[in-house]
């Protein structure tokens, strides 16, 4: 008798795996319902991890309220899943490759799964900031697989980019919809919704998988394990280092022990990197100036929008009394200006070039976030944060075309994968790297505010709130919207000063002209395909980065 794994065993079950391939091959190639089911499926798991973005941002007064986080500790509800999602998003592309892409892709939606069911089940900050990074790993593998699967599923020409653009639409409205879905979760439901629905939406994708979509060709290649763990944990370290200085100091042990640790991990990435057959992140590709400054202004750009999103949804909840409702709905105009934004720049892109956009684009980010800095506590929506949101939206919506086309011209077409992969890596690290700087801004700047104001506080309070203040440290209302609000204005000066940075280099490093970008403005729009180097990828137009925390369309993003 043959044993389970004898060649004689493993032949029959070899078989009748690639019997049901070809079986959901032929159903989902023969096009009609089958192919738009495929479609649908791949777009729901584009869709719950772009949600999980904002619509978290908009729970995070109640999460922090309910989990009792500071205000500077509550940026890891955000930075937990955007680390782990942009350090690992390369790897996650690379394993598909490796081990097939249908069957990654559904490894990564059953982790996002569990994850969000742990994170609605978490009863204290650790728990849930445990389960925010699982999310992370498993958006970094169920997102560049599924877009990989467009490739695969699709055929080429009119109809993958069909699908390229529904894959687009649904990134960019996924912001809106989080926003909405997540005020609606937390006004009529609880915070743990925002998780928890999740669930569902990934129950049907796993069930809907296996009979509408084909499993890909295997390639052989290296999954560069090392390189791709210690980049992450780098910048995590590095994450933890500015969060702990906003409370301790930067003299405080642990913070110098966090920036040490974050740059020998972060060398010994470089060195690895440099000696590995086949690296998640190709060092030449940084030898090229217009390449390397996008990613540059990727980076300061998301500090910039990360920041805006995190800071305001404090503000109008905490300071301006907005509902959950109310602040999803608060945001919805910064969705259509991106949109538009991003709309009237594809058009005018070809006759200017994407040089002119990117700086002013930035200048007016930065210009709205400037105008944000005025705000105190008896500022109104309509007055003082509407004016600077579109402002500010329409600088970004200028922005993301622009520096997806920019990141992957004049790369040779089998790299197109590696390089929009490292765009949409730069936003979610920067993000989270910018973010924390922000929060060490805003901690630093409300403790001295506060300072200021306790003996005024405490020559007006009653023995009651003398006691209180004595028990917990912590100023109550109005004092502690004063301090709120100081800190996220001088949070919000930085902001100003990374977006300003994006222009510089811009205006001084990138060199590239609209002639330079005619090859990739044929018939295929701006998404593209699996953002990770592979062996032998499949060819498309260029990768839209992941939806920074707020509505901006694919930067992304978690």
């Amino acid at each position: 008798m043959s044993s389970p794994d004898s060649p004689d065993s493993r032949a029959p079950r070899a078989a009748a795996t690639n019997a049901a391939s070809a079986r959901t091959r032929t159903r989902t190639r023969a096009g009609g319902d089958g192919k738009g089911i495929a479609l649908v499926v791949i777009a729901s798991c584009q869709l719950m991890v772009v949600l999980d973005i904002t619509i978290v941002n908009i729970a995070l007064p109640h999460i922090q309220s309910d989990l009792h986080f500071s205000t500077t500790d509550l940026s890891w509800v955000v930075s937990a899943y955007t680390l782990t999602f942009g350090g690992l998003l390369l790897l996650g592309g690379r394993t598909g490759d490796i081990l097939g892409r249908r069957r990654m892709f559904m490894v990564g939606v059953a982790l996002f799964a569990v994850a969000s069911l742990l994170g609605g089940l978490s009863q204290n900050g650790g728990q849930l900031l445990a389960a925010r990074a699982l999310q992370g790993v498993g958006g970094a593998i169920a997102s560049p697989t599924a877009l990989a699967l467009i490739t695969t599923t699709f055929r080429e020409g009119p109809e993958r980019n069909r699908a390229f653009g529904v894959f687009a639409a649904v990134s960019a409205g996924g912001g809106a919809i989080g926003l909405l879905a997540g005020g609606m979760l937390v006004e009529w439901l609880d915070w743990r919704w925002v998780l928890f629905v999740n669930v569902p939406i990934a129950a049907l994708i796993l069930l809907a998988t296996p009979r509408h979509i084909a499993e890909s060709e295997r390639h052989p290649g290296h999954f560069d394990i090392a390189g791709a763990l210690t980049s992450t944990l780098g910048m995590v370290a590095l994450v933890y280092g500015f969060i702990r200085a906003s409370q301790h100091g930067w003299s405080d042990p642990l913070t110098l022990a966090s920036f040490g640790a974050a740059i020998v991990l972060l060398t010994v990435f470089l060195l690895v990197e440099r000696s590995s057959p086949q690296p998640i992140t190709p060092l030449h590709m940084f030898a090229e100036r217009n390449r390397a400054g996008t990613y540059a202004i990727m980076l300061c750009l998301s500090a910039a929008i990360f920041g805006m999103f995190f800071f305001l949804t404090l503000y109008v909840q905490d300071v301006l009394g907005f509902s959950p409702l109310t602040a999803g709905l608060a945001f919805l105009p910064v969705s259509a200006v991106i949109a538009i934004g991003a709309t009237v720049t594809s058009r005018l892109l070809p006759r200017y070039g994407p040089k002119p956009f990117i700086v002013c684009g930035a200048l007016l980010a930065a210009g709205g976030l400037s105008w944000l800095t005025r705000i105190d506590v008896d500022s109104t929506y309509a007055g003082s944060v509407l004016g600077p949101m579109l402002v500010f939206s329409a600088g970004m919506g200028m922005q993301f075309v622009c520096l997806t086309l920019t990141a992957v011209s004049g790369v040779p077409r089998r790299e197109t994968g590696a390089a929009s992969g490292l765009l949409n890596a730069s936003q979610q690290v920067g993000g989270s790297l910018g973010l924390s700087i922000l929060v060490t801004v805003f901690g630093t700047a409300a403790a001295d505010e506060a300072r200021g104001l306790v003996p005024g506080f405490l020559a007006l309070a009653s023995p009651a709130e003398r006691a209180a203040f004595r028990r917990t440290g912590q100023l109550p209302q109005p004092w502690a919207a004063e301090v709120l609000t100081h800190g996220i204005a001088m949070a919000f000066v930085t902001a100003a000063v990374f977006a300003v940075i994006a222009a510089v280099i811009a205006l001084v490093v990138l060199r590239i002209r609209p002639a330079d970008l005619e090859r990739l403005q044929g018939s295929a729009p701006a998404p593209a395909p699996d953002p990770a180097p592979a062996p032998d990828p499949a060819p498309g137009p260029g990768a839209a980065p992941t939806p920074a925390p707020g509505p901006a369309p694919a930067p992304g993003d978690s």
